[in-house]
This record gives structure tokens, sequence and C-alpha cells, in this order.
């Protein structure tokens, strides 16, 4: 441990809380919740890929008119830039409250923003391409998934922001909560999704599928399934506190919450309803000659 002056007379236990005196300087970067500066370079490179991506969403959404699914985006790009900014400011100071309080709380809820767009696009999606393919109706994506992601997003936040206080423990597991539900939302939506793309396979549509559709359904299959990984990392991350060996590493933090997650937004460029639907979710002219479409019935 560094024999810095500590002039405070300040204790491990003392050194990371709202009234906290540490800075570097002061206290040993080993007393910080991390116990180490975060990423000056890494965190800096997220916020401006986020933004970026932020704009590009913007972009396609007023292009396209699909104003729900760039709300949910930019939502979610702008949940990560602020969270990225508050890792920036944890460089500075490892031990600052309000920054870890920052970055906590926008990375754990950001990725809820994007499947909530990827939940309604898919819901409209069976909606039109043939809902009585279909085990359950289309609606249910809405009046389920929707309000269990607003759930998780509620528990996420909330345990983020009680995690650091006297009652820290209470919102670990709180966060916890919110993610393993998370994990088990999203395990069910893929099976009923997978179960769709099954059943609309063996009915003989999907041979009229052009490029457009193929990119379509292979970015948000894509996506789904790494903001999965990025879930159930983070369930692996908390499940000792603030305590375990898994949260006080970032490399894996870099790759499994930052990068995963960008590629899961960025292939949400692709899998973007504007890619084959007007405004009004009807298939763009030139795939009118798709089967089980309404143009074509």
């Amino acid at each position: 441990m560094s024999n810095q002056p500590n002039p405070f007379n300040i204790t491990p236990d003392e050194a990371f809380g709202s009234d906290s005196p540490c800075k570097l300087g002061l206290c040993p970067i080993d007393w910080s919740i991390y116990t180490y500066r975060p990423s000056l370079a890494a965190n800096s490179v997220f916020v401006a890929l986020f933004g970026l991506l932020g704009l590009v969403h913007f972009y396609l959404g007023f292009r396209w008119k699909s104003w729900g699914f760039m709300g949910g985006m930019l939502a979610g790009c702008l949940s990560e830039v602020i969270g990225y900014v508050g890792r920036i400011l944890l460089w500075d100071n490892p031990f600052s409250f309000n920054a870890f309080m920052i970055q906590i709380v926008c990375l754990t809820i950001a990725p809820v923003f994007y499947t909530a767009s990827i939940y309604v696009t898919l819901s409209k999606t069976i909606n039109f391409f043939g809902p009585e393919l279909s085990r359950f109706k289309p609606q249910l994506f809405y009046w389920v998934f929707i309000p269990l992601d607003i759930i998780c997003l509620a528990l996420q936040a909330a345990g983020g922001a009680l995690s650091t206080n006297d009652d820290g423990d209470a919102g670990v597991d709180i966060s916890m909560a919110g993610l393993i539900l998370q994990v088990i939302v999203l395990v069910v939506f893929i099976a009923a999704f997978v179960d769709y793309m099954i059943r609309y396979w063996r009915s003989g549509r999907a041979s009229a599928f052009n490029w457009r559709f193929k990119a379509f359904f292979g970015g948000l299959s894509a996506a789904i399934i790494l903001i999965l990984t990025r879930c159930i990392y983070r369930v692996a991350e908390l499940q000792d506190g603030y305590d375990g060996k898994l949260i006080k590493e970032e490399a894996p933090f870099i790759v499994l919450e930052g990068a995963v997650v960008f590629l899961a937004a960025a292939c949400l460029c692709f899998g973007h309803p504007g890619l084959v639907f007007d405004k009004d979710l009807e298939v763009r002219d030139n795939e009118k000659n798709l089967p089980g479409t309404s143009d074509s019935n």
C-alpha cells in the first residue's frame, strides 16, 4: 500500500462516499471503489462513438420518420455518453462520488432503451408480416415486454442510486434483480422471436427476402444477442457486490460493456424499421412483392 500522507486520518472504509475528502495524491488508488483509474483514452473513444452513433440514429429517424424508434435509440446513446463522461471524471478523481453515480446509473440503464425499441419494432413487424404465424398476439410484445422493460429500468436505476450509501448491499441486490430480470425477459423474447421466424421460414414466405429484409432481421437479431451478452456479464460482475474481483478489472468492462453495447446499437442501424417500412408501416415500394404482406394478399 502507498505511504501517502493522510492528514485527515481517513480509513479505507471512509475513502468513498458523498462526504469523502479523498482524491489522487491524498488516498491510495486501491482505496477507490474500482481500485483503478478508468482509462481516459477508452472512455473518450466511447463518448465519441456513442455521440456519433446518436447523430446517425437521429439522421435515420428524421429521414425515415421513425420517431418512436429514434427516441429510444437517442435516449440510449445519450445515456451512454453521459455515463462515459462520468468515467472520465473518475479518471480525474477515482474517489468522486458524483462521478461514480453518474456512470453507474447511466451505463446500467442505457441498453434498456435499445431493447424497448427492439420490442416495439418486432411487435409491429410480426403484426404486418403474418400475425397468424405467431403463437402469441403481437400486442403482447407491448403489454408484456415493455412494462417488464420499464421495471428493469426502474430497478437498475434505483439500485445504482442506492448502491453506495448506507444501504449499499440493498442497492446491489436491487440492481442485480433488475439485471437478472432483464436477462430472463431477453431470453423469453428471443425464444418467442426464434419460434416465429422458424414458423415464418417454414411457411415459405422468407424465400422472397431480399438484402433489406435480411439486413433488417440480421441487425435486430445481432443486437438482442449482444445486449443479452452484456447483461449476463453485468450479472457476473455484480454477483459479489463492489468487493468482487470482476468489477475491479477494467478490460472486461471495456469489451463486454462498452464495445458490445456499441456494436448492438450499431447493428440497430441495420435493424432500423425505416430500412423496410415507411412512416405508416407500409412496405416500401421496392419490397411490395413480398409474400404475406398486405399488398400481396
